[in-house]
């Protein structure tokens, strides 16, 4: 005989809450940032704090199918209960990228100020509105392109205020030279030169996925298109540094790397593999 799920309580249907169009202003950004904010079943019936998901490109939550794969997720108890903070972009091409350097074109000139919105305006809105833990262990960050670009950076140099990066097709190809002025993999990537200077927290952990049609450059000529390169690459950096990388078993890694056959750079890839994501960063207890 199978085994009885518990009846919900009458108090909220097991789905999501979604708060479409919280906002603050942004001192640092000079703009209201919207925010989407997705509530776990239960949680106004609930006296707890909960995980939370910072999500970058908020924008494209309906893209993405994210209250419906939610739904899914926690009908299936595949996943713990978290808050989803998503941050509509701005000026992506600006406020994304590495905090500490532009790339050569001057893009990622905002990247600073987005991040000192995170750390000192996003943040300590949320742990007042919402009823989030103030554990950096709780506290995960993903994005997608250039938003994935930011949230990895972000994680990567602020371990005090979270444990989890997730990118989708990150844009690993940022770089401090052109092609014309000499741009060489080795030393002029700046995500990968950020982490050979960056420093080891072993509570730190990251999951990468590219899709094998993310696009069709290939700067060195060896059959892989450039996402795939620059997305291995770094996550070979991120092992010198040491963390540890087991492709046959994420459990034992603090690396996971999922890498689609068909894979575009789109909402609908991402949306196909984001359950795998969520059930890595938030595993059911």
């Amino acid at each position: 005989m199978a085994d009885l799920i518990p009846a919900q309580t009458c108090a909220e249907p097991p789905t999501v809450t979604v708060r479409p169009d919280d906002s603050l202003y942004s001192v640092p950004l000079n703009r209201i940032v919207h925010l989407d904010i997705l509530l776990p079943p239960g949680y106004h019936a609930s006296t707890k704090t909960y995980p939370i998901l910072y999500l970058n490109d908020g924008q494209d939550l309906g893209r993405l199918k994210m209250t419906a794969i939610l739904d899914s997720l926690y009908q299936k108890r595949a996943i713990q209960p978290f808050v989803l903070v998503a941050i509509h972009a701005g000026d992506r091409i600006q406020e994304y990228g590495t905090a500490a350097q532009a790339d050569y074109m001057n893009r990622g000139s905002k990247a600073g100020l987005y991040t000192d919105f995170v750390l000192t305006e996003l943040i300590p809105y949320i742990k007042k509105q919402y009823a989030v833990s103030t554990d950096p262990a709780q506290a995960v960050f993903a994005g997608f392109s250039l938003g994935g670009l930011s949230a990895f950076d972000i994680v990567f140099h602020h371990p005090d205020r979270f444990s989890r990066a997730g990118v989708f097709s990150g844009s690993f190809w940022w770089r401090s030279k052109s092609t014309a002025d000499g741009y060489r993999d080795e030393t002029d990537r700046i995500m990968h030169d950020l982490v050979r200077k960056g420093n080891f927290h072993k509570q730190l952990k990251f999951w990468f996925e590219t899709g094998t049609e993310d696009e069709t450059s290939d700067r060195n000529n060896n059959g892989i298109i450039d996402s795939i390169d620059d997305t291995i690459d770094l996550i070979d950096e991120l092992v010198k540094k040491g963390y540890h990388y087991n492709a046959n078993d994420s459990r034992s890694s603090d690396i996971r790397y999922v890498e689609i056959n068909g894979g575009k750079h789109n909402q609908e890839t991402w949306s196909a593999i984001m359950p795998d994501f969520l059930t890595w960063a938030f595993p059911a207890q």
